[in-house]
């Protein structure tokens, strides 16, 4: 699903894509159809995000004491990770939610799948509310009405806290969203409401309700005018909904006052008070908690445990259904506050610029259809450090020549070869210093030493050497292929979704990693491309295992497989669509002679030519790339030509597919943890694309991914 939160890091507000939640015990899941935006709230959070480091400590005096006592007492790099990472979780913005109960928890009565409700919940197709923050709407109150349910209960809290009586005379400072439902519900409890704004148009606006409304900023003393309204007694009192970092909003509000007034603050304001204020006229002040009894209350809100009516009249939840039925009988009019609605993909309309003048309320529109997923595929969750002991399954001639040169290299920690006779493993492992040599690869998979398991064993045994890797709870490296069937890639991606935080998959598609296709990549740039990558694979004679579709999977799922991912890496896109065809007049699946054409989400148009029908004098691998009136071109992983690019014009340099770097990576993030080194997501797309390939040759047809 897709959620909005704020990165108080970068200070974006992101649209994210999010796990659906599961509904909890005492709680109700529901999807969403409109959410409003707290201007007020939200733009606080919002800008906090975008201010740097040292205005974000300015906004927080508080925060900065407690990071001072946690550097006298942990040190320097302690706390400034504790302050990073405090930092890089994200906020959920809104609090104003509505939609439908699609499923209810354990111990909920209230509710059945199909109610209408509001909540407090986020910006999010789906939310997971507790019961008590929960209300049914009537059938004649709308989603875009209804959702004005929680932030209407703030302002009636602020009310109930004053206890206004017939005939009083209440001034509300600040006739934004909350101040223009405070200022109605008090119309309608028989008040007399003086509004002030510095914005005109909500000025008029109050007007247009029966609210005495006035703007300072056009000529109007507010003390004298309250004066003059009340003949010299001053106002009952004030309800502050305003959001100022002055002290003079609570100075003029007491001003306002009569003797024994009332001053209730339900928005921001600075509160260095003056006691004079509130000695000469005997004054009350109260802060009001947002909506209602219960309010950070664990067992209100999260438990459950309502408090008894008899005893507590006016919970959250009761304000809830309070405002829901001032909205149904009339006395609460919200739709002329709704300043605009957008659909939840628009919605940096309103979050690009939240201090629009004239704005008061804004409305998300959810889409109508989405898919539960409750898990989201995000590349993998990284490596966690560790001691960076490895155990290798397989040792044949790819573990011999070039994973194990590399490792060492790479001054990896080798614990582990495994070969199924135990003999090429001992000779290996003696010759390398590996710290035991074994038959049965499952003593690797029980070591808690090992973090990393390379395996390199023949394709077929690839896919349940993985998945029992994974479930043992450790990270994997596996030479091409990742595995030989979609049943095989389903049960990968399911594993991985579920593997523990900081196991990781690799597939040793090298070729992205080699310093002639970075560079090329850095000049190449983003956008759509025209990709060529010809492979003179030379040929196997049939009997060999490659070409066993139960054992090796046939060359082009078992081999070229790297090409599609290094045109995925070029392309900085995922392949949406193939078409193979195949050498001579009726081609079989097994084919190794054959051009296969990638279609790429960004544009992008890779070919793949893979012939096993060259000679072996002629140079195996040859890369061009045609883009922006730029052409650049690897020769066999020794020379990188560009033509047209400034500054640049060629690379040469000693044969480098890429092993050396991959491997020195794998290492570095197994020792201080990192990123994945290949996106989950695109070992899947390419391993998804070599399938399609087939499928494409059997069928005659473009295969859609």
């Amino acid at each position: 699903m897709k959620q909005i939160i704020q990165d108080l890091k970068s200070g974006n507000t992101i649209l994210e894509e999010v796990p659906v939640p599961n509904v909890k015990s005492g709680c109700v899941l529901i999807k969403t159809t409109r959410t409003l935006v707290s201007l007020g709230t939200e733009r606080m959070l919002v800008e906090f995000g975008k201010a740097n480091l040292i205005d974000k400590a300015r906004q927080q005096p508080d925060k900065v004491k407690q990071v001072l006592d946690k550097l006298k007492t942990d040190g320097v790099m302690p706390t400034l990770e504790a302050v990073f990472n405090k930092l890089g979780q994200p906020l959920p913005l809104g609090y104003c939610n509505v939609g439908r109960v699609i499923a209810v928890g354990k111990g909920v009565t209230e509710f059945v799948v199909g109610d209408r409700v509001a909540s407090n919940g986020n910006h999010a197709e789906y939310v997971c509310v507790p019961k008590n923050l929960v209300a049914k709407i009537p059938d004649n109150v709308s989603d875009e009405e209804a959702a004005f349910t929680v932030i209407g209960s703030i302002g009636l809290e602020g009310i109930r806290l004053f206890k206004p009586e017939l005939g009083e005379t209440v001034v509300v400072t600040g006739l934004g969203l909350i101040g223009l439902v405070v200022a109605q519900l008090l119309l309608s409890n028989g008040c007399r409401v003086i509004g002030i704004d510095f914005d005109q148009e909500k000025v008029d606006m109050a007007k247009a309700k029966g609210i005495m409304a006035i703007n300072p900023g056009a000529g109007v003393n507010p003390v004298k005018y309250v004066e003059e309204v009340t003949c010299g007694v001053g106002a009952d009192g004030v309800i502050i909904t305003a959001s100022a970092k002055t002290d003079d909003v609570m100075h003029q509000s007491c001003e306002m006052c009569r003797k024994r007034g009332r001053v209730i603050l339900v928005g921001v304001v600075g509160l260095n008070l003056r006691r004079d204020d509130f000695y000469k006229k005997e004054l009350t002040f109260q802060v009001s908690c947002s909506y209602g009894a219960g309010r950070y209350d664990e067992d209100y809100e999260n438990k459950g445990h309502d408090y008894p009516l008899p005893y507590v009249r006016w919970t959250e939840k009761r304000n809830f259904e309070t405002i829901l039925y001032a909205i149904s009988s009339g006395g609460l009019d919200v739709k002329s506050l709704i300043t605009e609605e957008v659909e939840l993909e628009n919605y940096m309309e309103i979050y690009g610029n939240m201090r629009k003048r004239g704005s008061i309320a804004s409305i998300i529109k959810f889409p109508e259809e989405s898919v539960i997923e409750r898990v989201v595929a995000i590349g993998g969750s990284g490596f966690k450090p560790g001691n960076g002991k490895i155990g290798i399954i397989g040792a044949g001639n790819f573990t011999s020549s070039t994973a194990i040169p590399a490792l060492q290299k790479a001054n990896a920690k080798i614990k582990y070869i495994a070969s199924a006779g135990g003999l090429n493993a001992k000779i290996l492992a003696k010759k390398v210093g590996a710290e035991c040599a074994t038959s049965d690869y499952n003593e690797i998979l029980k070591d808690p030493e090992v973090n990393m398991v390379i395996i390199t064993t023949r394709h077929n045994l690839h896919a349940r050497m993985v998945l029992e890797s994974l479930r043992a709870g450790k990270s994997v490296f596996v030479e091409k292929p990742l595995c030989l069937n979609k049943a095989e890639l389903d049960d990968i991606e399911e594993a991985c979704k579920n593997a523990p935080e900081g196991v990781t998959l690799t597939v040793g598609f090298n070729r992205r990693f080699s310093p002639f296709a970075t560079k090329l990549k850095q000049l190449a740039g983003e956008g759509p491309k025209n990709i060529v990558a010809t492979m003179n694979a030379g040929f196997i004679p049939a009997d060999v295992w490659v070409h066993d579709l139960e054992i090796g999977g046939g060359r082009i799922v078992g081999e070229a497989c790297h090409f599609i991912d290094l045109c995925s890496y070029i392309a900085g896109s995922k392949v949406i669509a193939v078409c193979m065809n195949a050498m001579g007049v009726n081609p079989e699946e097994n084919t190794d002679n054959a051009t296969i054409i990638l279609k790429y989400e960004n544009g992008t148009n890779a070919v793949i030519n893979y012939f096993a029908n060259g000679s072996k004098s002629y140079a195996k691998e040859r890369i061009e790339v045609y883009s922006q009136e730029r052409v650049f071109v690897i020769d066999n992983w020794r020379k990188l030509h560009a033509y047209g690019t400034k500054g640049f014009s060629k690379k040469t340099g000693t044969m480098d597919k890429g092993h050396k770097d991959e491997f020195a990576l794998l290492n570095e993030r197994m020792l201080n943890g990192g990123a994945p080194l290949i996106p989950l997501e695109s070992i899947i797309n390419t391993t998804q694309a070599s399938f399609a390939a087939i499928d494409s040759l059997k069928t005659g047809k473009w295969i859609e991914i």
